[in-house]
């Protein structure tokens, strides 16, 4: 894949928060690199509880690493 990630650094704990949706995303595509595969397994997972929770969580600790990397935006 192509290089997308130039920095964790954002101005804003809202622009952080979508960084960290970003990165759950781009970990889901890393990891099932297949469009089709994605596409079917959707409605699956979008219909679970326990996946969305799951999700959740990813994007809670992807949001974490993010606030750590600007210094939880110390000054904003």
């Amino acid at each position: 894949m192509d290089a997308w990630l130039a920095t964790l650094t954002t101005p804003t704990p809202q622009e952080g928060f979508e960084l960290a949706i970003k990165l759950s995303r781009m970990g889901v595509k890393y990891t099932q690199p297949d469009m089709e595969v994605l596409k079917r397994l959707r409605p699956e997972y979008a219909n679970d509880a326990d996946g969305l929770t799951a999700a959740s969580h990813v994007v809670a600790l992807n949001f974490q690493t993010v606030a750590a990397a600007n210094d939880y935006w110390r000054g904003v």
